[in-house]
């Protein structure tokens, strides 16, 4: 746990593009917001470990986002309600119903159509300030956080500079 902690620390401070940290957080934010009990989570799950983005920051993310959805699922309820129950939308997705392996998908659920849509709505404004984020941390806030006194104590506690040192070493 704590070489995992070492290493997002050590992501916003590497040279690893932004956004390649940016996309690891909407990544996880979409797989978070999801319902784990469906065959689709485990296919995008499976297709963001291939994308070139930061793991250790998509797993954090997906686990902080997963976190907040039992609060999110009555408003996922209803933007998937809405979405599932559009008229013009109604005969497709009887058909979809039909393609074999497709409902192992729970698309008709209200709860996955409406944290999948809702997801990919906060794609692009996650992004963006996830990024922001990002370069604000590098150029302006690292450099305060590190030279503030508590920080420099919380460094002097015992059990905390020997977790330093052993996360230090596993690093080597």
């Amino acid at each position: 746990m704590i070489k995992f902690i070492t290493n997002i620390f050590k992501t916003l401070n590497s040279n690893s593009h932004p956004k390649e940290i940016a996309h690891a957080i909407c990544c996880g934010m979409l797989l978070g917001f999801m319902p784990k009990t469906n065959a689709l989570w485990y296919v995008l799950f499976f297709i963001f470990c291939f994308l070139r983005i930061n793991k250790a920051c998509y797993l954090l993310f997906t686990i902080l986002f997963s976190m907040i959805t039992p609060f999110l699922d009555p408003i996922f309820d209803k933007i998937g309600f809405a979405i599932l129950s559009y008229e013009p939308l109604i005969p497709t997705y009887i058909k979809m119903l039909e393609i074999p392996y497709l409902p192992l998908t729970r698309f008709n659920n209200t709860i996955v159509m409406g944290s999948l849509a809702s997801g990919i709505v906060l794609y692009i404004p996650v992004y963006i300030i996830a990024r922001l984020i990002v370069r604000l941390w590098r150029g302006v806030i690292r450099q305060a956080f590190v030279n503030s006194k508590l920080v420099k104590a919380f460094y002097k506690i015992p059990l905390i500079s020997k977790f330093i040192s052993v996360s230090k070493e596993l690093s080597k």
